[in-house]
């Protein structure tokens, strides 16, 4: 089995050793980059599994960066920034960030969460029955990992088709953002909350016409069918 590739774009020598030693440890495959236009570059040649990405980098910044891989990539992205304001971390999730830590991190947080990322993609590449949900005017494909409204394909991330899959599963039942947070992420995610509003709202936009098929309820999100 290939080991993990994992791309690491920060403009800190500190935090690209400390990543990069935990990174070797653990036996991962890692590529570093230390500016925007090299992390794209490096995002579109390295194929990596995972990229944790710095929110202030040189040349092209995360957001920008992130906007444009999201154009032609689902990788899972884990986003880093120095800044502790609320919006800095909603900017970032909104345009396609999976997660995120606020430096200063614990580097050890940091390869838990790579882990569990990774665990919850390889689970969800592996459907041998080949299942596939089917609604209205929905289909699910959980082999393929592939979504259509009618005949449309949507393009989802990989953390919002995990989201629509895991309501869908539970059709008609009220989750709670915890709920989904812990059956998504992971029980020993320690993030925000908010991530969930985040990725289900980009989940309902995709859905066009059709978002009412998850609704919010109160504390939590219901899929309709």
């Amino acid at each position: 089995m290939s080991k993990p590739k994992i791309l690491v774009i920060d403009d800190e020598p500190g935090i690209l050793n400390l990543v990069t030693a935990y990174l070797r440890q653990e036996g991962f495959e890692y590529y570093t980059a230390t500016d925007g236009p090299s992390g794209l570059k490096a995002a579109r040649a390295f194929k990596p599994d995972l990229i944790v990405l710095d929110i202030m980098l040189p040349g092209m910044d995360g957001i920008e960066l992130l906007t444009r891989l999201r154009r032609e990539s689902d990788v899972y992205v884990i986003m880093l920034t120095a800044k502790a304001e609320e919006t800095d971390k909603i900017v970032g999730l909104s345009v396609g960030a999976d997660d995120y830590l606020t430096k200063p991190f614990s580097p050890r947080e940091l390869v838990a969460r790579i882990k569990a990322a990774l665990r919850r993609l390889q689970k969800g590449s592996g459907h041998p029955d080949g299942s596939v949900l089917v609604f209205e005017h929905l289909r699910i494909d959980t082999a393929s990992r592939k979504v259509w409204v009618d005949d449309r394909e949507v393009e989802l991330t990989s953390t919002e088709f995990d989201l629509l899959k895991t309501l869908a599963e539970h059709r008609g039942i009220v989750l709670s953002r915890e709920q989904l947070l812990e059956k998504v992420w992971g029980h020993d995610y320690f993030g925000e909350i908010r991530v969930v509003d985040v990725h289900l709202g980009h989940v309902r936009q995709k859905l066009g016409e059709h978002h009412g098929i998850v609704t919010v309820r109160g504390v939590g999100y219901r899929f309709e069918g």
